[in-house]
């Protein structure tokens, strides 16, 4: 049995901020149990260009709201949405007054991966 709060991982290695948010790694791959599950803030009036070739991604709004833009279409996000991109596929995360995420990665990542907003092209990993 794994329990872990997210008191537990402030200011560890599992508490990564990205640039345009935080993430907080509550669940990884060291835990063995094939997936990860973060606890993530995005933070009010940014934008960030994400595509992830690695993992599968699910994300579901528990607080706040923004937008998820894909394919020139935009989402609303609010509290009770899930989105889920597809493995490679290029989508803009905005959040004009922050929003909260709970998502899941498959395959689960190792703890300390970042995102490195303002590159050229789309961050991932």
């Amino acid at each position: 049995m794994i329990i872990r709060t997210k008191a537990s991982i402030l200011g560890t290695d599992l508490d990564v901020d990205w640039g345009n948010g935080t993430s907080r790694r509550l669940l990884v791959a060291a835990d063995e149990r094939g997936y990860a599950i973060t606890d993530a803030y995005v933070r009010p009036g940014t934008s960030t260009e994400l595509r992830f070739d690695n993992h599968l991604e699910s994300c579901y709004c528990v607080e706040g709201h923004g937008a998820v833009e894909v394919d020139g279409t935009t989402f609303a996000i609010e509290p009770g949405t899930l989105y889920a991109p597809d493995k490679g596929e290029v989508h803009v995360l905005s959040s004009a007054d922050g929003m909260r995420l709970i998502c899941v990665f498959n395959p689960p990542l190792v703890g300390t991966e970042t995102h490195k907003p303002g590159v050229t092209g789309p961050s991932g990993y």
